[in-house]
């Protein structure tokens, strides 16, 4: 849209100095009331009142437009259309900045960053050498698409700065194309249209990539892949001090970090070369947790790992008190997070009320690399000759599990023979998953000498509904053609990554060239939902979401058997279940809805291969999510009503859905904002408004969690991958946490992700000043007989347990 920024700021490109306003505050009653033009709720009066009162004296244009922003900002809980105002201010704001550091065009911006060391050679000689054709691209339009967090996360952390200045160099929309030109490759008209196809879609926050490509596309150090899964250290000292030193290599260039430790000796297991006693995995775990904490990635964001530790592992107990906020402190690890690595015969056993055995790796070292039937065999051969360290009944260690994700959220259900069984890597004995990432979503093969690897981008769903779309209509719900040529490029590009990447080490370079995997995901999902009025546990949601997760998965593997008929298949092509006839959705009962297109890419697949292992995964996208103004991935909203904190403060951010439905009933007021701050962002108890409206704006501790498990199952065989799912539940207690996961595990999800515990906090205390409470999470206290009686009963039917109802 046409705005008064000209009046302040030069045009894109311009070399013109911005005007200095004679009168300041009628410059900022301008610009504010054309920026607006098309905000009826936002009132631009009212925004230069609060920011005029908030002046010093002799307060210049600029330092009246930053207290704009923070005013606009303060009024979005009034009405989410102050968000729109806020961003497009902020947008002028840091145009101004990246113009002062020479930014005067997208051209400018790369070669500022190359002389200053930023911006990689190749990036920045792709970009001199089509300068007039990249500018061109720019939207100016580009900004007035951000809500104000997203852009306000995007400028604190996402555009490059000056080192000296540290003044940003980039507008947002410089930013967007710097990380499409980051990814080119070839040098002529048609590297050109490609890398538009990409700003296009980003522009328009119909997709990104993942954080560490937005960070480091086009830079001296592309380092865009988001995942390593590494696989256990060996059983000696060498080997486990070289996976400290790969892990700080990783964790410095922004990777998210997966590790299985099951291949190390238990406590109390006989080390021959010195006759002496094993001290177990803890004390190991604790100087991961050191490294982990001591090396930040590029200061951007704090490293991060999860262990992985499967069930019959002799040290599970202590593994289990890793993360204990009390007992010996030595024993302790803060940073990690952890994850349970589980075989069905321990969930079989639970169920049955049976034994466990738990055993050292060093008397057992097969069962790290056996999933199965193979590892059933195995595990009770062993059991039988008598290799267990103790046994104890199942139930009592599953109990114990529940604990810990009740008191911390860690501890992570991961089911390894569902991460293997369909896993398109594990055709050939001996290629074995053995564990995820550090968000539960990436399911790949590791060995000593090869650390996995993941390039992740996210679709925003609420950007491809269909025009006039309806609930009436789920088949044609949404733009499905809009929807292919995103997913064509999305895989296009993320591909791409593979060649371009900087590998910190090279295990993760040669595993990637091998494999070339990618997981493409989505975010926003709940935003569909909104906009169809579809409740999140109706049978409809669950249909729809499957139809997407079907054409997406369709869609990515056509793209992947051009691009190998183009550019070859993946060097491991041989090695895969999609070389020997088998696809991921072979391995479930379902009926795929677009069978035609179906068989005609098995027909294309058995001639060209693929060029990608695998394709799918879903990430949780907390950042990328917040940057397009939509919910996160695949979850339903928290709450209508939430605090975000920025480095000005923290601000309430409003149900833009919910308010939009308020405002056509007539209630939206300072009277109905009041009852949703008091309700903490519920309006079950509001029963002026209609139930189907109660019922749509359900929170995630509102819903039933079967509902979240029954969609994630549904969507399963669409997925090849795995997905970060999130199960919220405001009073944990072991008998519904146990019905839950089995639940979970009895549909067969392959990964569960954080179990999401009501913080005790309240908004209307924030709003009010109060200082912000600590979080705290409810803890079972059960006796053992009474936690045996609540296991057992919830074992018995884990569908009907009131957690899942």
């Amino acid at each position: 849209m046409t705005t008064a920024a000209s009046a302040t700021l030069p045009a894109q490109g311009s070399s013109t100095a911005s005007a200095v306003p004679s009168d300041p505050g009628a410059a900022l009653l301008r610009l504010l009331t054309d920026l607006s033009c098309d905000l009826p709720q936002a009132d631009p009066g009212h925004v230069a009142a609060a920011a005029l009162r908030g002046r010093n004296a002799g307060s210049d244009f600029a330092e009246l437009r930053a207290l704009a922003v923070e005013a606009s900002a303060s009024m979005i809980a009034e009405d989410p259309q102050y968000s729109k105002l806020a961003a497009r201010l902020l947008a002028r704001e840091i145009t101004d900045e990246a113009v002062g550091q020479g930014a005067l065009s997208f051209s400018a911006s790369i070669a500022v960053g190359h002389a200053e060391g930023l911006i990689g050679d190749g990036t920045a000689d792709f970009v001199a050498r089509h300068a007039d054709a990249l500018d061109a691209l720019i939207d100016p339009s580009g900004d007035d698409r951000f809500e104000y967090f997203g852009l306000r996360t995007v400028q604190s952390r996402y555009l490059l700065r000056h080192p000296i200045t540290r003044k940003v160099i980039e507008t947002p929309q410089h930013f967007l194309l710097r990380v499409a030109s980051g990814l080119a490759v070839g040098d002529d008209e048609q590297s050109v249209r490609e890398v538009a196809e990409l700003y296009a879609l980003m522009s328009a926050l119909s997709y990104l990539p993942s954080s560490p490509t937005l960070f480091n596309s086009g830079t001296r150090h592309p380092q865009m892949s988001s995942c390593y899964l590494l696989d256990s250290p060996l059983d000696n000292l060498d080997s486990i001090y070289s996976r400290y030193a790969q892990i700080a290599r990783l964790s410095k260039h922004a990777g998210g970090i997966g590790l299985s430790y099951s291949r190390i000796r238990s406590r109390g297991s006989l080390i021959r070369g010195t006759n002496g006693k094993s001290n177990g995995i803890v004390p190991f775990l604790r100087t991961l947790d050191a490294s982990v904490a001591a090396v930040n990635q590029g200061g951007r964001r704090k490293g991060a790992a999860c262990v992985y530790l499967e069930t019959w592992h002799a040290d599970i107990e202590e593994f289990l008190e890793l993360r204990d906020s009390t007992g010996e402190e030595a024993r302790r690890t803060h940073n990690l997070n952890l994850a349970h690595w589980i075989p069905d015969e321990f969930m079989r056993r639970v169920n049955a009320n049976a034994d466990w055995s738990l055993f050292s790796p060093a008397d057992v070292p097969e069962l790290v690399d056996l999933w199965g039937a193979e590892f059933d065999e195995a595990y009770l051969k062993a059991e039988a000759a008598g290799k267990a360290v103790r046994t104890i009944p199942a139930q009592t260690l599953y109990a114990r599990m529940m604990r810990t994700l009740a008191q911390t959220g860690n501890g992570w259900m991961t089911f390894k023979d569902a991460s293997n069984r369909a896993a398109n890597q594990t055709a050939l004995p001996g290629r074995t998953v053995h564990s995820s990432n550090l968000c539960t979503e990436i399911l790949e093969v590791t060995d000593d000498s090869e650390t996995a690897v993941c390039n992740l981008g996210s679709i925003n769903l609420g950007a491809h509904l269909a025009d006039g779309a309806t609930a009436a209509d789920l088949l044609n719900a949404m733009d499905w053609a809009r929807l292919d040529s995103t997913v064509r490029t999305a895989v296009t590009f993320l591909d791409r990554v593979v060649d371009i990447n900087f590998y910190p080490t090279p295990e993760a370079g040669s595993s990637n060239s091998r494999w070339r995997p990618v997981g493409l995901g989505v975010m926003g999902l709940q935003d569909v939902f909104f906009q169809l009025r579809l409740d999140f546990d109706s049978a409809a949601a669950k249909q729809l979401s499957t139809l997407i997760a079907e054409r997406i998965m369709l869609t990515a593997y056509e793209r992947s058997s051009e691009l190998a008929e183009q550019l070859g298949r993946h060097p491991a092509y041989g090695e895969t279940r999609a070389a020997q006839g088998q696809l991921h959705v072979d391995h479930f009962a379902t009926a795929p809805h677009w069978a035609e297109r179906w068989t005609a890419l098995r027909a294309r697949i058995a001639t060209t291969g693929l060029r990608n292992s695998l394709l799918l995964a879903i990430a949780p996208t907390a950042t990328i999510a917040s940057i397009s103004g939509v919910y996160e991935c695949i979850e339903p909203q928290v709450s209508n009503l939430f605090k975000r904190e920025t480095l000005s403060g923290e601000f309430l951010q409003v149900n833009p859905y919910l308010v939009r439905e308020l405002k056509e009933l007539g209630v939206w007021d300072a009277q109905t904002r009041d009852a949703l701050r008091d309700a903490n962002g519920s309006v079950q108890d509001f029963g002026w408004l209609p139930a189907e409206v109660r019922s749509l704006y359900r929170t995630a501790w509102e819903l039933p969690q079967r509902a979240l498990i029954d969609l994630a199952a549904a969507r399963q065989p669409y997925i090849d991958q795995s997905q970060s799912l999130n199960l919220f539940m405001a009073a944990p207690t072991i008998g519904k946490l146990s019905s839950m996961y089995a639940y979970a595990w009895k549909v067969g999800l392959k990964t569960t992700y954080y179990l999401r515990s009501r913080p005790a906090t309240r908004i209307a205390q924030a709003a009010a000043g109060a200082a912000r409470p600590a979080v705290s999470v409810p803890s079972p206290t059960l006796s053992p007989e009474e936690q045996a009686a609540a296991l057992a009963c919830s074992l018995e039917n884990p569908e009907s347990c009131e957690a899942c109802q």
